[in-house]
């Protein structure tokens, strides 16, 4: 079985003749800048301030109220100020490592916003174009009152022909025959 932090051999490129005398550790590409993350993550709460609070006033009650022979930093706390800022020294590029993280992942989510934005601007822009045809159409298409007036005003019309043709005849039935109607036989 092949080491998984060997590189894949491939039969097609030239075996590298030299032999490097210390190998180099083979890491995850990923696996500093999670580190840093976490640490960044750590080091912005509350119980990091509490615990570092708790260091520093321990040191400084150890180193003034031990015996004179037991203490390991005397009064200008040379070591103390050199522990924090060694701390200090690896804490701002873990710190600055993880804010470009969050920055590229931040420009991936921007540039995807920007998408589902612009999507959504050309589906709404569909969709008016499609109700403004929708209108236009409707406009076109007899609407249910558009059929009542016409159907009143077409009904008032046979009304008025039926009233013109029973005005003009007499009452046994025997009147004159209308332009368009046949004579009725005798």
């Amino acid at each position: 079985m092949a080491d998984r932090t060997e590189p894949r051999v491939r039969l097609d490129t030239p075996r590298d003749t030299r032999r490097q005398l210390v190998r180099r550790p083979a890491f995850e590409r990923d696996a500093f800048g999670r580190f840093a993350e976490k640490f960044a993550r750590y080091m912005g709460t509350a119980r990091f301030l509490i615990w570092m609070t708790g260091v520093v006033l321990a040191w400084v009650a150890w180193n003034s109220l031990a015996p004179a022979d037991l203490r390991f930093d005397k009064f200008p706390f040379i070591f103390l100020t050199l522990a924090l800022s060694l701390q200090a020294s690896y804490a701002a590029p873990l710190i600055l490592l993880a804010q470009n993280r969050q920055e590229d992942r931040d420009r991936v989510i921007a540039t995807q916003d920007r998408q589902v934005a612009g999507q959504a601007r050309a589906d709404m822009e569909f969709l008016a174009r499609e109700i403004a045809s929708l209108r236009m159409t409707l406009g076109e298409v007899a609407t249910r009152d558009w059929i009542r007036s016409e159907l009143r005003s077409e009904l008032r019309s046979l009304l008025a022909d039926l009233e013109e043709r029973t005005a003009g005849r007499e009452p046994d039935g025997e009147g004159a025959p209308d332009e368009g109607e046949p004579a009725a036989p005798r």
